[in-house]
This record gives structure tokens, C-alpha cells and sequence, in this order.
């Protein structure tokens, strides 16, 4: 029985892209072997990364004032990098914690430097973000760091403060390239590619030159931002498959129709499920505040969490996989990416329809 994945990652890779890449498994380009043999030194794999890069900055509407880092380790790992490569003695950075991963992220940097809380909403039990009344900067930060979306709590930004000549970071693993926005408020952008655009393995990180410059050179040479810049990612092996599969998700990204397009069919699948919840009468709770609803991650409770594990056991049952909550807040947690289909989630918004009128 075919199944609606709505696993939190790896996720759903676009059906199209899959075929691809089976089609090209055993033979690339004629060449007699497969992409997962090659060399990452050789034209075939160097223009696949040349590709994934150039279609990322064009996806976002960037020019060559930033880069694109093909790099591995997960978000988790860039969490300390960044502090690495930019924390310097005397300088501190400040954070602003919307859910689960913010903290994680604040914590490892912690461990590097000084930091600052700029916000946090863990008092309203991470429902929503922070106005920019609620941003209480530091003098003179060397970035703010947000979480653009934290998959956990089902939080997102809708828009981005604006924060002038001070870097914008932001871990934008769950939410990378699901909507347009302003890429060139941002200093650097990172995100695992498993959500989105691609496999797990590989990690995009998005920096604009001139932070770049500012990075630290008194760090591991693996661990400097500078070291894959220079090496254009090929510093040492990359992941090599998983590259070249991102490159095929951003191809097909582009073939939609680029971020508007995407941005449009992911806003009507969230709708769908939204409503199910808000026409429930309460029978189903959503998690976030309204204005701070993740159209990534919907994230909803039950009357008893007895309830809870029928629904989800007869969701499986009709194929719907992945609806549990992250096991540190329970619930259920439909997680809609961008390779996900309409039709999954029209058919969870009916299944809930008619497990609320059976248990309601």
C-alpha cells in the first residue's frame, strides 16, 4: 500500500527526483559506474557541486557577494561552528530561542563564547516568536542567531526582523527554500538538506562574503568556513550522492515555478490541515499561536493522550506514517514538506474530520 510520509526527516523526496536517480543508479552519464563510485575529483561530480551551488544563489535571486558551502555534520554541528568561526575573546553573540532547537543551539555556543538571550519564549511554552519589542539586542553583537522554524514545536517566522549592519544568522533546516524571502538580510543561513531539498549527508550553508572575511583563522582547518569556501566544498570527500541528489531537488524546485510556486502549494496543504483543527471545536489543540503557525510542521494535541495513540494507530493504518509528536512533547505532528503531495494532506484533514466526529 502506498503510504503519506509525514516523518519530521528524512523526509519525502519528490517521486520524480527518486526515478532519476534510480534510472542514473547504476550507470552516470554513460560513463560505465555509478555517482556513488566517482571521484569528487573528477568533472562529473565537480559539475554536480558547481550546479547545487549556483542553483541554490539562483533560487534565492544571490550573486556572487555569497557562497554556498556543501559541508556535512547535520544543523547540530554547525551550531558550534559558527561559534568557532566567529566568537572571538570579549565579543559575544546574541540568541533568540523559539523552541527546542534554539536551545540547543544557544547551549553548544555557550560552550564556545559569551552569549546573550535576546528573547526567549520558553514562559508561553514555545508557542510563538518574538516581536521586535520582545528583541532586546546587546550593544554590539558579532551576530543574532534565530531558528526560523523549529520543527518540534511547530513555530515558524512569518517575516524576519531587520537588524541593519548587525549579522543575521539562522538555522533554517526545516524551512529551507519553502517560500520566498530576503535572503540579503542574512550574514549566513544553514540548514541540513533532509527536510527539504534533499537526503540526509549534506548541510548547506549559505554565507555572504564579507562575513566571511570576518570569520577567525586560528581555528582546525576542517572546522573553518574559510577552508571550504577556498576549496569551493572539496576541501576532503564530500557526500558526494547526497550532493548530487540536492542538485536534483533543486532542479525540481525550479521546475515548479522557483520559491513563489512552492510557497503557494505549501501554504494550501498547511490550510488544509489548519482548518481540520480549527473546525474541530476543540476537539483538536494546536500548538502555536496563530500568527506563528509553522506551515512545516502543524503540531496539535488530543483530549488524552490515550486518544492520541488511536489516532495515530489508525492513521498508520491507512497509511499515514509519521504523525507522532517528537518524543519530548508527545502529541501529533504532521510535518508537510515541500516534496509532500496535496493529496496527503486532503487526506489527513478528512481522516480527522471523521475521527473527531467518531470520538468528539
Amino acid at each position: 500500500m502506498p503510504v503519506s510520509n509525514f516523518n519530521a526527516g528524512p523526509a519525502v523526496l519528490p517521486r520524480v527526483v527518486l526515478e532519476r536517480a534510480q534510472s542514473e543508479l547504476l550507470d552516470y552519464q554513460g560513463r560505465g559506474m555509478s555517482i556513488l563510485e566517482m571521484s569528487h575529483r573528477s568533472k562529473e561530480y565537480e559539475a554536480i557541486n558547481k550546479s547545487a551551488e549556483a542553483r541554490f544563489k539562483a533560487l534565492l535571486g544571490l550573486g556572487d557577494d555569497y557562497r554556498v558551502l556543501l559541508m556535512q555534520g547535520g544543523a547540530s554541528t554547525q551550531f558550534a561552528l559558527l561559534a568557532l568561526n566567529f566568537l572571538r575573546p570579549g565579543t559575544l553573540a546574541d540568541y533568540a530561542i523559539t523552541g527546542s532547537w534554539g536551545e540547543k543551539a544557544l547551549e553548544e555556543a555557550r560552550r564556545i563564547g559569551e552569549v546573550h538571550v535576546a528573547a526567549t519564549m520558553a514562559e508561553g511554552g514555545y508557542r510563538t516568536v518574538p516581536s521586535t519589542a520582545e528583541l532586546h539586542l546587546s550593544e554590539h553583537p558579532t551576530y543574532l542567531h534565530l531558528t526560523s522554524n523549529e520543527t518540534i514545536q511547530g513555530v515558524q517566522w512569518a517575516a524576519f526582523p531587520d537588524t541593519g549592519e548587525m549579522p543575521l544568522v539562522a538555522d533554517m533546516s526545516s524551512d529551507i527554500l519553502s517560500r520566498p524571502f530576503d535572503a540579503t538580510k542574512f550574514s549566513l543561513i544553514y540548514a541540513g538538506a533532509q527536510k527539504n531539498i534533499g537526503p540526509a549527508g549534506v548541510t548547506v550553508v549559505l554565507i555572504q562574503q564579507h562575513f566571511l572575511d570576518q570569520a577567525r583563522a586560528d581555528v582546525p582547518t576542517i572546522l573553518s568556513y574559510k577552508t571550504h569556501a577556498k576549496n569551493n566544498s572539496l576541501y576532503n570527500t564530500p557526500p558526494v550522492f547526497a550532493v548530487y541528489m540536492l542538485d536534483l531537488v533543486l532542479g525540481w524546485i525550479e521546475s515548479l515555478g522557483g520559491l513563489a510556486a512552492i510557497a503557494e502549494r505549501n501554504a494550501a496543504k498547511a490550510g488544509l490541515i489548519y482548518a481540520a483543527i480549527d473546525q474541530s471545536n476543540g476537539f483538536y489543540q494546536g500548538h502555536a499561536e496563530t500568527s506563528a503557525r509553522s506551515q512545516m510542521n502543524v503540531t496539535f494535541r488530543l483530549a488524552d493522550e490515550a486518544l492520541e495513540k488511536t489516532f495515530l494507530a489508525e492513521a498508520q493504518g491507512q497509511g499515514m506514517v509519521g504523525l507522532a509528536g517528537h518524543r519530548s512533547v508527545g502529541g501529533v505532528r504532521a510535518s508537510i514538506y515541500n516534496a509532500l503531495e496535496h493529496e496527503a494532506c486532503a487526506d489527513l484533514a478528512q481522516f480527522m474530520g471523521l475521527f473527531a466526529q467518531k470520538h468528539g
